[in-house]
Order: C-alpha cells, then sequence, then structure tokens
C-alpha cells in the first residue's frame, strides 16, 4: 500500500509503470506527467502516475479492440 499523497522518484515511479528511467524522464519533460523538483531531484506525485497509467491502459485497451475487430472483419480465425 501507498499513500495516496505520496511522492516517488523517477526510479520508483519507472518500476510502478514498467518503463525504463529514461523514458519516463522523457514523459516528465514533455509535460505528460506532471513532476516537481525537490533540489535537484524529480519527484512524481504518486495519483499523478495512477492517472497518467489509467490513461495509457485505456488507449492501449482501445487499440488492442481495433486490432481484433479489424481482425474479425478480415476473417482471420479471431
Amino acid at each position: 500500500m501507498v499513500p495516496i499523497h505520496a511522492e516517488m522518484s523517477t526510479q520508483e515511479a519507472a518500476v510502478l509503470l514498467n518503463v525504463s528511467r529514461p523514458f519516463l524522464i522523457k514523459l516528465l519533460e514533455k509535460g505528460e506527467i506532471p513532476f516537481h523538483k525537490v533540489g535537484t531531484h524529480r519527484r512524481i506525485h504518486f495519483l499523478d502516475l495512477l492517472h497518467f497509467k489509467a490513461k495509457a491502459d485505456k488507449a492501449s485497451q482501445k487499440a488492442l479492440d481495433e486490432l481484433v475487430q479489424q481482425a474479425q472483419e478480415l476473417d482471420m480465425g479471431y
């Protein structure tokens, strides 16, 4: 269990999202996930990570549904 007001380091956030730390930092710098700095260290609120993960999961599911629909229309046996 993680308190909803918790802040995470970039490494902890990358592990939670199952991405590399450099990829996560690119997402942060592009503004896709809000963050703030404590000194020189980036910190991400846990809730912001959950919102990003839910949004990404929803987009992935939509893409998968579209692929399944196309496969069915092409009678590919799915």
